[in-house]
């Protein structure tokens, strides 16, 4: 649970990736938002509920979700 003020964004909010990085690794290509969502080098994202946001570097970021398994 976020403890920020103002409150970060949710993982499902189109604005996710404005939340406040808490764990970075560089060196692995990827971060952990205080929202849960793991950000990667190549603009994938894995949101807390196993849903994947295939990496892509167009407008519309949040078209395209798909869960693991």
């Amino acid at each position: 649970m976020c403890t920020h003020e103002p409150t970060c964004p949710s993982a499902l909010s189109p604005d996710r990736e404005a939340a406040v990085v808490v764990v970075r690794h560089p060196e692995q290509g990827w971060s952990r938002l205080c929202n849960g969502v793991t950000l990667f080098e190549d603009t994938g994202e894995l949101l807390p509920d196993g849903c994947q946001v295939a990496p892509c570097r167009g407008a519309d970021r949040n078209a395209e979700c798909s869960h693991v398994g």
